[in-house]
């Protein structure tokens, strides 16, 4: 773009790297360059994520926020880079991708124990192991990598990726298929990924990756309270209804102001009124009126089904 015949001309490449932004990898840079008469005198690189500034002039040192560095003496440029990034296409996972990534990590770590990039490759590794679906491996590498530089300029990422893996943990197939009923399952890793992004919330509030987490925290405490509802109906079917009380009543408690409440005001009026709680169960029903009057437990219709809850075999 620009005036070709110029005689000076600027190269900016606002987002170098575009697709690791994209993906949330914290591989990614701005990039300027001023070219005169067809040869480049002068070029920066900044590194945003390592608050980083390279530049260097023609025939000049080449420096790195203002300190001289060395450069390679490898002539040929193939010989001198170690990854320029992974392809997100579809072909590219089926060919293992992936794998090979993870190989291409740790054997820079086996050369090169020390030093900026091998502490980053650690997240490398992590994220490949995330894509490559080996939930164990990633969440060991963060842990490690966490425990080691925790001053580290990406540690917000390694706190994030952790949440993202404990997240995606928790959506199988079906779960993909039909969210709604991601509340009938195990929600250990569902509460482990919200704590993780509770914890880059509370130690990084001004991260990048803050408002994604947030958003994810609001769906996973949405099925975390609607899983204790789904026990405590279990325990109502069963007659256990001092379980199901309890349930709810912890429920409202934990879980305020989440789509669950109504139900667990339901149940707590079903299950005080079977115990023989009259006063605690017309309180119950109270709250449930003059809150949700809309509710269909108020109205004295059945529970409305949607065709998900027609389609799954497991209640």
């Amino acid at each position: 773009a620009g005036n070709q015949e110029s005689e000076y001309q600027w190269i900016v490449d606002p987002i170098d790297g575009t697709v690791n932004y994209f993906y949330g990898i914290p591989h990614f840079c701005v990039s300027i360059a001023m070219r005169e008469a067809g040869e480049l005198k002068v070029g920066a690189i900044y590194d945003p994520m390592m608050d980083e500034l390279f530049a260097v002039e023609a025939g000049g040192v080449p420096t790195c926020n203002g300190r001289e560095i060395s450069t390679s003496d490898r002539p040929e440029l193939k010989d001198a880079v170690v990854t320029i990034g992974f392809s997100k296409t579809k072909e590219s996972m089926d060919a293992g991708n992936w794998d090979r990534s993870i190989a291409m990590y740790k054997a820079l770590q086996t050369r090169y124990p020390f030093g900026r990039y091998t502490e980053q490759s650690m997240l490398d590794i992590a994220y490949s192991y995330y894509r490559r679906g080996d939930v164990e491996n990633a969440l060991s590498t963060l842990d490690r990598f966490i425990r080691t530089y925790p001053a580290h300029p990406n540690i917000d990422y390694a706190f994030y990726l952790k949440g993202l893996v404990n997240y995606e943990q928790n959506l199988g197939f079906l779960e993909r298929l039909m969210p709604t009923r991601v509340r009938d399952r195990d929600q250990s890793s569902a509460q482990d990924s919200f704590n993780d992004f509770n914890e880059l919330l509370r130690r990084f509030p001004d991260s990048r990756y803050v408002p994604d987490a947030r958003q994810r925290m609001v769906f996973l405490r949405n099925n975390l309270s609607d899983y204790e509802i789904v026990v405590a109906e279990y325990y109502l079917r069963r007659g256990a209804y001092i379980a199901a009380a309890n349930r709810a009543r912890y429920a409202l408690e934990v879980y305020p102001n989440t789509p669950a409440v109504p139900e667990a005001l339901k149940v707590l009026h079903i299950a005080y009124t079977e115990i023989d709680l009259p006063q605690l169960a017309e309180d119950s029903y109270e709250v449930l009126e003059l809150n949700y009057p809309e509710h269909y437990y108020v109205q004295g219709k059945r529970k409305p089904r949607s065709w998900t809850d027609w389609l799954w075999p497991f209640d």
